[in-house]
C-alpha cells in the first residue's frame, strides 16, 4: 500500500464511519506500515482533500456529466485526490496524479466503468487548469464557503463577528497546517536543554516567538520514539491551551481541580507551574481516559497529578469550597481546532445547539468547588459566542458571588483586562480558543 491508497481508504472511512480524520488516518498509516516520507504524503493528501472538499467538488462537478452524489464513495474520493494534487501540489506531475487515481479506482471500486469515467473527468480537468470555472460571487457567504470549503452556516457565523476580509483570513488559516508545539517540562529540564536533546535526535527546533518554555518542532518523525519524549522532557500542547493554565495561575502547594481534563495537557501545565507541589485533581467522564491521563503524568514524572473519573455535572459534597483553582475546559463544538481536525467543519450543526446547556451545567457545578477568594477559569476550543461569552454572562447573572477578573498573558496575545479573551488562528497563530477568568468573593 502506498501513500495515495492509504489516503483514499482513510477518506472513505471518514465519510462512511463518521469518525475523526486524525484518528482514522493514524490507524490506516499504522496498518500500511509506510515510511516517514510516504506517511507525510498520505497525511498531506488526506487533510488537503478534507480542507478543500467543497472547492474540489465545485470544480469536479463542472467536468462530470454524472452528479458526484450518484457516484460510489471511493470513486468520489479518487477524483478528489486527483483534483487536489493537480490544483495544490506543484511537485507532483499532473499525469501521475491522474494515473494514480485511475489505478485506485480500478483496485477499489465495484463499477467496472468507473475507471474510464475517472480518467475522463480528470483528463478534462487537466486540459482546463488554466481556465477553471469562476466561483459565483452572488453572496459573501456562498463565495467564501466554496473558496475555503467551510459550510455556509459557519461562514455566516464568522461574518457576523469579523466581517468579510477578516473572515477570509480566518478560513484561510483554518486550511493551513498547525505547527507542532512542545511544552518544556521545567521540573526536569530547561528550554535550552530540551532543544539540545531534540536536535541530537535530528529534530528541527525553534523557540516559540512569544510563549516561554515552548518550542516549535519539525522533522520529528514519530514523537513517541524520541528519547526526549520517553524521558518526559516535554509534552505536546497548543499555546492556547497553555494560556488557559496561565490564566488560572496555580501556585505551589495549592489544590487545583481540572474538571474536563483528558488528555491531560492543562493538568500537566498546572502541575509544572506548581513545581510539582500541591495537588491537581484531573477528572474526566470516561474511565478509559483516566488511564490516558495517568500514563501522561507518569511519563512526565508529575506525582502531584491525581487522575479521577467524575461527571462534571454531578455535585460531590466532599469537594465543596475545597479548591483554590478550578478549571472548566468544557466540552464544545471544537470549531477552533479545524486546522487539526479539518472534517469537524462538516459535522451536523443541529446537535451543537444543546452544548451551552451542558456547559452551563458543568460551570454551575464546578463553581461550588471553588474556595472563597479562589479562581474559576472557563475555557473552550470553539469560536462560537453562544458557547463562550454567552455562557459566562449567563453564569454571572445567576452567581453574584463571582466576578470577572483580568489576567496577564504574553503581550503579543492581546488584552485580557475584561476577564474574557478569544484567540484566533489568523491573529495569534494558535487554535481558536476562549478563556475567561472568574474570582469568587472572600
Amino acid at each position: 500500500m502506498d501513500a495515495r491508497e492509504a489516503a483514499l481508504l482513510a477518506l472513505n472511512d471518514c465519510q462512511r464511519q463518521g469518525g475523526w480524520s486524525d484518528a482514522i488516518l493514524k490507524k490506516r498509516l499504522a496498518a500500511a506500515n509506510l515510511d516517514s516520507r510516504d506517511g507525510a504524503l498520505a497525511t498531506q493528501l488526506c487533510f488537503g482533500v478534507l480542507q478543500n472538499r467543497i472547492l474540489l467538488d465545485f470544480y469536479l462537478s463542472h467536468f462530470s456529466n454524472l452528479p458526484l452524489k450518484r457516484m460510489e464513495g471511493r470513486v468520489v474520493e479518487a477524483l478528489r485526490l486527483g483534483c487536489y494534487q493537480m490544483l495544490f501540489l506543484d511537485k507532483i506531475p499532473h499525469s501521475a496524479a491522474v494515473n494514480a487515481s485511475v489505478e485506485l479506482t480500478r483496485k477499489h471500486c465495484k463499477n467496472p466503468r468507473a475507471t474510464g469515467m475517472v480518467n475522463g473527468i480528470l483528463r478534462n480537468l487537466e486540459r482546463n487548469l488554466e481556465r477553471l470555472p469562476t466561483i459565483p460571487q452572488t453572496s459573501p457567504v456562498s463565495y467564501l464557503s466554496t473558496l475555503y470549503s467551510h459550510p455556509e452556516w459557519l461562514v455566516a457565523e464568522f461574518l457576523t463577528v469579523l466581517g468579510s476580509d477578516e473572515t477570509a483570513r480566518l478560513l484561510a488559516a483554518n486550511n493551513s497546517q498547525a505547527p507542532v508545539t512542545a511544552m518544556v517540562n521545567t521540573t526536569r529540564t530547561t528550554a535550552e536543554g530540551l532543544a539540545s536533546a531534540l536536535e541530537e535526535e535530528g529534530v528541527q527546533v525553534r523557540c516559540h516567538p512569544w510563549l516561554a518554555n515552548c518550542l516549535l518542532l519539525s522533522r520529528t518523525g514519530s514523537l513517541d520514539r524520541l528519547s526526549a519524549f520517553q524521558q518526559g522532557l516535554f509534552y505536546i500542547q497548543d499555546p492556547a491551551s497553555k494560556l488557559a493554565a496561565l490564566a488560572l495561575d496555580p501556585q505551589p502547594d495549592m489544590k487545583v481541580l481540572d474538571c474536563c481534563a483528558a488528555p491531560g495537557g492543562k493538568s500537566f501545565a498546572c502541575a509544572i507551574q506548581m513545581e510539582g507541589r500541591g495537588e491537581v485533581i484531573s477528572c474526566d467522564l470516561h474511565p478509559h481516559k483516566k488511564k490516558l491521563i495517568r500514563a501522561g503524568a507518569g511519563r512526565l514524572g508529575l506525582d502531584n497529578v491525581t487522575p479521577m473519573t467524575a461527571d462534571g455535572k454531578v455535585f460531590r459534597s466532599d469537594w465543596e469550597n475545597a479548591f483554590n483553582r478550578v478549571l472548566v475546559d468544557a466540552p464544545c463544538s471544537g470549531l477552533g481546532v479545524i486546522r487539526k481536525k479539518p472534517d469537524i467543519r462538516y459535522k451536523d450543526p443541529e446537535p451543537l445547539k444543546d452544548l451551552p446547556q451542558v456547559q452551563r451545567a458543568i460551570l454551575d457545578n464546578a463553581a461550588r468547588y471553588v474556595s472563597p477568594g479562589g479562581v474559576l477559569v472557563y475555557s473552550t476550543c470553539t469560536l462560537l459566542r453562544r458557547e463562550n461569552e454567552d455562557v459566562v454572562r449567563g453564569f454571572l447573572a445567576e452567581h453574584s458571588g463571582f466576578r470577572l477578573e483580568g489576567f496577564r498573558l504574553p503581550e503579543y496575545v492581546g488584552d485580557a483586562k475584561s476577564g474574557m479573551l478569544t484567540l484566533w488562528p489568523h491573529r495569534q497563530g494558535t487554535d481558536g480558543f476562549f478563556i475567561s477568568k472568574l474570582r469568587k468573593e472572600e
